[in-house]
């Protein structure tokens, strides 16, 4: 109420707050209404994050003075999006037009989130602020996390999780803790997800917490100075991404510091990357000789043990269905929707997902939105100043972290992160679009 309040006084970046501080406890809040007996209010609270979106975006439109010059993002997107549309309309494969549009929403709203921002000039934007929010979730979503490693108890089993997902999507609870089996490791060993929908939506978000950290704490000149609070959101991060226990999160982040140390320029941090990489290859080689150890490490590159072994049957499917199908099977032939009804085909990677459902075309297009993001905002750190170069950095270095979990995830379904970073991208392109035209 109070995000739609600021919106409507015309701060249309506003919606920053619920994206935050709404999206973030937004699977909680929906699990808690349903057992404390407020299921009425379930169906005002899930539709709403869209039409806040659709919202703000129709107040750009219709507050717009000047035609908007085009950006090759923008073409990329609009082409994607409407491309997957036709899916919608066209009855492609054995889905009704029901689960088409839930699967379309779930593959392709960001472009409309991404628009919302693209009408929003950056400097009017309080960036500080909301960075700062961003950090405050992270540091409370890890003190949730340490009373569930305190209690040895997920949150989620006090909230209404299962209770929420069977009635709502008929899923009915998985492994050793009543939840699903993201929630544990192949070995058993409890997975936290904090306030979180699950625990790779929370590892997703450590990811955006930490690119933000960079991003507001270095200046122009590249020095980073952490303030107090600063550093007790990065020790929140760091809790947090090893309590994950999972190791592709925990790669991407190491692989944000490390990249962020070499476009910064910051050979101190590189230099303890590199004396770091040689003493745990040389503790590795130590360890090895623990037979129990080598036969993990070995499960892990050989791609042998339980997690990976799924992974790789999941994208292989997906792979022969792309080949079998190059334009595709139809919407909700994988991902969300398929998942719920046990017909997925080639889940767990989000590049798959799309190509198994709207094709190789669309695959392509998405591929390209995302190398062209990358190359963008990495060139922009050169030139931009300000809170303009905060963003850049924000965003290249999430996109960085991005790279694993997109391979191994439905990473567009993880509303915190996906809102906020695609309503981010939106004001950059428009920043930087708008620089091009003054410079002529």
């Amino acid at each position: 109420m109070y995000a739609t309040a600021d919106i409507f006084k015309g701060n249309r970046q506003g919606v920053l707050l619920f994206f935050i501080f709404g999206l973030s406890i937004y699977t909680t809040t929906m699990s808690l209404s349903f057992v404390l007996g407020f299921k009425f209010l379930i169906p005002v609270f899930q539709p709403f994050k869209e039409l806040l979106v659709l919202t703000i975006l129709g107040l750009g439109i219709y507050q717009m003075k000047e035609k908007i010059k085009l950006n090759m993002v923008d073409y990329l997107l609009g082409g994607y999006f409407f491309y997957t549309l036709l899916y919608v309309v066209i009855p492609l494969g054995d889905f009704g037009l029901s689960d088409r549009l839930s699967a379309f929403k779930s593959m392709s709203f960001f472009p409309l989130i991404y628009a919302s921002g693209r009408l929003i000039a950056a400097e009017k934007v309080n960036l500080g602020k909301y960075f700062h929010y961003i950090l405050i979730v992270a540091v409370a979503a890890t003190g949730v996390l340490i009373y569930e490693l305190i209690s040895d108890q997920h949150f989620q089993t006090v909230t209404g999780y299962a209770d929420y997902n069977f009635y709502y999507f008929g899923q009915e609870p998985t492994g050793n803790y009543g939840l699903t089996w993201t929630f544990e490791t192949e070995t058993g060993f409890r997975r936290f997800a904090s306030f979180f929908s699950n625990p790779l939506e929370y590892a997703a978000a450590t990811l955006l917490a930490l690119a933000v950290i960079a991003a507001l704490y270095t200046d122009d000149d590249n020095n980073l100075k952490i303030s107090a609070f600063g550093q007790l959101a990065l020790a929140s991060s760091f809790i947090a991404i090893v309590a994950a226990l999972s190791r592709a999160p925990l790669a991407s982040y190491f692989a944000m510091i490390y990249v962020y140390a070499f476009i910064t320029s910051k050979r101190n941090i590189l230099k303890t990357f590199h004396y770091g990489f040689i003493a745990a290859v040389l503790y590795f080689i130590f360890l090895i000789q623990n037979e129990d150890i080598y036969s993990f490490v070995v499960d892990t590159i050989t791609f042998q043990n339980a997690s990976s072994v799924g992974h790789i049957i999941e994208w292989l499917a997906g792979i022969d269905a792309m080949i079998r199908q190059p334009l595709g099977l139809g919407l909700g032939s994988s991902g969300k929707v398929a998942g719920m009804l046990g017909l997925n085909v080639g889940g767990e990677n989000q590049f798959i997902i799309i190509g198994v459902q709207a094709g190789i075309i669309a695959l392509i297009l998405y591929l390209l939105i995302h190398a062209y993001l990358m190359v963008y905002t990495y060139k922009w750190i050169k030139i931009l100043k300000g809170n303009e170069r905060k963003i850049a950095i924000m965003l290249f270095l999430f996109k960085i972290g991005s790279i694993v979990p997109l391979l191994t995830t439905n990473f567009e379904n993880y509303s915190y992160v996906i809102y906020i970073s695609w309503f981010l991208s939106g004001i950059f392109i428009n920043s930087i679009t708008a620089k091009s035209i003054s410079n002529g």
